[in-house]
């Protein structure tokens, strides 16, 4: 029986045969990978995958898709929120995580595996183009923001093949596109609910100037630093928010 794509999982299903094998192409995974697929669907990536793994383990809330998956020796199923998924405690080094991510829920995933960055070799996911733009997005442009600045941290990234609105069925209203993610081997340290904060704060409203925003929230930390605040949050790169953040005072007890 065909399965009905659920609007509340923001399933659209990938159905084309071309894109798939770019896909896996872009993925390149060897046999003896620790590999999580978040949202399967009904496995278009999912069995080419396991033509050149070992094993895979996939991520799915659906439950009569959960049922076509149990039955494969070569998959182990996690029938759970990937949003409550301890990706840590699915390898100790090496993990690789891709997906097809519901597309009302990306950007929460992608904060979420931040917890578990350092044991991710790699990331491949398909997401709505315009997200991705904002990911990989340079300082001075118009995608460029939180998420940007967020990801930028602690990712190297690329956008590496189109997917239109017609390889999914049904067809989404957005072009999408894959992101690889490869965590840089040696990040700034920093202290990250933190860092959030101030990047949270720095581009809460785009368009005025940084005093109006950040400056005030540096000056409740204390910073008497000589960081230009007559720019606005676009124009700061990833770089300047970690200087910044790493001037700050140690945080009051």
């Amino acid at each position: 029986m065909k399965h009905i794509a659920r609007k509340r999982f923001g399933q659209h299903f990938l159905v084309d045969g071309g894109i798939i094998e770019g896909i896996v192409a872009g993925i390149a995974p060897q046999p003896d990978d620790h590999m999580v697929e978040i949202g399967p669907g009904l496995g278009a990536i999912t069995h080419p995958l396991l033509q050149h793994l070992k094993h895979l383990t996939v991520v799915e809330l659906d439950r009569d898709l959960v049922t076509r998956f149990r039955a494969n020796p070569q998959l182990t199923v996690i029938d759970q929120d990937v949003l409550r998924v301890d990706f840590r405690s699915l390898a100790n080094s090496g993990l690789r995580i891709v997906g097809n991510l519901p597309y009302n829920i990306s950007t929460p995933i992608l904060f979420h595996l931040l917890d578990a960055v350092d044991v991710v070799k790699d990331q491949h996911f398909m997401l709505q183009k315009e997200v991705i733009d904002r990911m990989v997005a340079a300082p001075g442009t118009a995608a460029y923001g939180r998420l940007s600045v967020m990801l930028q941290w602690r990712y190297d990234m690329e956008n590496f093949l189109h997917v239109p609105p017609t390889s999914f069925d049904p067809p989404p209203r957005v072009d999408s596109a894959m992101v690889r993610m490869v965590p840089k081997a040696a990040p700034p340290v920093v202290d990250f609910d933190r860092f959030s904060a101030m990047v949270q704060v720095a581009f809460s409203q785009r368009r005025k100037l940084l005093r109006h925003t950040l400056g005030v929230w540096l000056s409740a930390q204390g910073y008497a630093g000589d960081f230009d605040l007559r720019r606005r949050a676009e124009e700061v790169p990833v770089a300047a928010y970690i200087d910044l953040l790493q001037a700050l005072p140690p945080v009051r007890p």
